[in-house]
């Protein structure tokens, strides 16, 4: 049973309430029962959307597939493996990789989720070629972030190993018909593996998306299915005493209709990318028509004064990890409500995917939304899109009305801020360790200045977690953009195999966060945002603006 509890203070009546609605309605019976209608009088996207209620017991048929690639490779020599995709189908693969480690003799997992060139061309420098793999995984098969790093690096691998070896460096992860299998196929790509359809990004951590990689880097797979399916089994209770991913859903939607929809994760160091994954999935899930649940993740815990009453706090952490328990005691005293879920070992993710997946679920429910959707994330692609064809056909960059940093302008930007707002630093840089130390400095003097929620992430990368919710939600965030001018551009080919390009990296991710930035202003209501250009020294700078504050 997953070892859940609360101290929700004020909220104890709304979610007794809430769960009682829950039971009331059989929302437990119903979810498992497929009925549209828990969340919409309409099945679109969502009849379509609810294979991860099966992802545990198909994927631990698989098992023997997945364990042969990973034997497979090692046996050929390789001892990298390069994934390259976006949102649900790298962050997964991205747990597995920071949680577990690497298992001696197995696959060291790298993630490319940047389109910046200097990102890429870190990735393109390093290893040993001859080692590595690559996976291209993305559900629809027409990411064009994915794609784009595909064409890169097939052309790299072509050019070195030749036209007949060049495939057998790349696995495909995809959906069935979809323009990545029939452009594998065609490249003679070493494997290709075709994902239930209908199963969504966010929703397939348990799915081939999450579980091929994990197997690479030596995760035991069958350990962390029966965890999944022993989670799975406790959702099928309709006793809400039983049934701790309702009581979740029922504490996530009911803080949130009370005005605390700031989820604040509070993980164990070894859990900390898991909250990563949770970013997406409530992001995107909760963060429309004019309502949402912001997930805080990565803010350092602070003191009572240090927040307004927007919060809602969740501790993920491994059995006998006190860390952290003097300051949680202190919030709860203060009023503020504090769930802490505990896990015997890093094996129970799976039981907490799962959890969190039906919790979320329940949590649209209770919000009266639809969370299988995502009708705002097409509006940022969309004018990245029209740039980058205007690009192609006048060679003119994308407009960017981007300036050096102003203290006095960013000072005034801030003041429009109200309590219940939150702040959302955004970064079109190379990922990087100094860069994001001096993020974290900032976003801490802000919380501290402002006792508003604030939250980091790189761009193209939050557009895929985040992005949905940055449009979608009541309007209540403040965008601070960061960009660069890219030294280097590193041409994009235009088909796989094909020299000649049109479009290089540094158009692409400017387009990227001049797209989102319209995207925001667009939104209805408008978003407030600003965009500032970082120099040769973006630690440096990112450093005086907040020494200014």
């Amino acid at each position: 049973m997953v070892d859940l509890h609360a101290k929700l203070g004020d909220l104890e009546k709304s979610v007794g309430a809430a769960l009682h609605d829950l039971h009331r309605q059989a929302v437990p019976e119903r979810i498992w029962q497929r009925d549209f209608r828990v969340w919409s009088n309409s099945p679109n996207e969502i009849a379509n959307r609810l294979g991860w209620l099966d992802a545990p017991g198909e994927m631990s048929q698989q098992l023997d597939d997945l364990v042969a690639c990973a034997a497979e490779l090692q046996r050929d020599g390789f001892q990298q493996a390069l994934l390259m995709g976006m949102g649900g189908s790298s962050l997964a693969p991205e747990v597995f990789q920071k949680s577990f480690g690497t298992r001696p003799g197995y696959l060291d997992l790298s993630i490319l989720d940047s389109t910046h060139p200097q990102a890429i061309l870190e990735f393109d420098q390093r290893d040993d070629p001859k080692r590595r793999v690559y996976i291209v995984s993305t559900k629809s098969g027409g990411t064009v972030e994915t794609l784009s790093f595909l064409k890169y690096f097939y052309n790299r691998v072509q050019r070195q190993f030749g036209l007949k070896d060049a495939g057998r460096f790349f696995i495909a992860i995809t959906d069935p018909a979809s323009g990545l299998e029939s452009l594998a196929r065609q490249l003679n790509f070493r494997r290709i593996f075709l994902n239930n359809p209908d199963i969504g990004g966010r929703y397939s951590a348990l799915s081939a998306f999450g579980l091929i990689p994990a197997a690479l880097v030596g995760v035991e797979l069958k350990p962390l299915l029966d965890r999944a399916l022993s989670g799975l089994e406790q959702t099928r209770n309709p006793d809400p005493n039983q049934n701790p991913a309702l009581l979740l859903g029922a504490i996530l939607g009911a803080s949130a209709l009370a005005g605390r929809d700031k989820l604040t994760l509070v993980c164990s160091p070894a859990l900390e990318s898991f909250g990563d994954w949770l970013e997406q999935l409530i992001a995107e899930s909760t963060g429309k028509d004019g309502t949402g649940i912001l997930p805080v993740v990565g803010e350092p815990i602070g003191g009572p004064n240090q927040y307004g009453n927007d919060r809602l706090f969740v501790r993920l952490a491994l059995r006998g990890d006190q860390g952290f328990e003097p300051e949680l005691l202190a919030l709860e005293t203060a009023g503020h409500p504090v769930v802490r879920i505990e896990m015997d070992g890093k094996y129970d993710l799976g039981e907490q995917f799962f959890l969190w997946e039906m919790a979320v679920a329940v949590a649209g429910h209770c919000l009266g939304i639809q969370p299988f959707d995502q009708p705002n994330v097409e509006a940022a692609k969309i004018l990245a899109r029209e740039l980058v064809a205007d690009y192609q056909k006048t060679g003119r960059s994308p407009e960017d009305e981007a300036a050096a940093i102003d203290e006095r302008r960013f000072v005034e930007f801030l003041s429009s801020a109200m309590p219940g707002d939150y702040l959302a630093l955004q970064a079109y840089l190379a990922p990087g360790k100094d860069l994001s130390a001096a993020l974290q400095r900032l976003r801490i003097r802000l919380r501290d200045r402002t006792r508003l929620a604030t939250t980091t992430g790189y761009g193209p990368r939050f557009l895929h977690s985040t992005g949905q919710l940055h449009k979608g939600d009541r309007g209540n965030g403040l965008f601070i953009q960061f960009c660069d001018r890219p030294k280097v551009g590193l041409v994009i080919p235009d088909r796989a195999g094909e020299g000649f390009g049109g479009l290089t990296f540094d158009v692409l991710v400017a387009a990227q966060g001049v797209g989102d930035l319209s995207a925001l202003r667009s939104a209805r209501p408008p978003r407030r945002a600003i965009r500032f250009v970082l120099g040769a020294d973006p630690v440096a700078q990112l450093d005086a603006l907040r020494e200014s504050l």
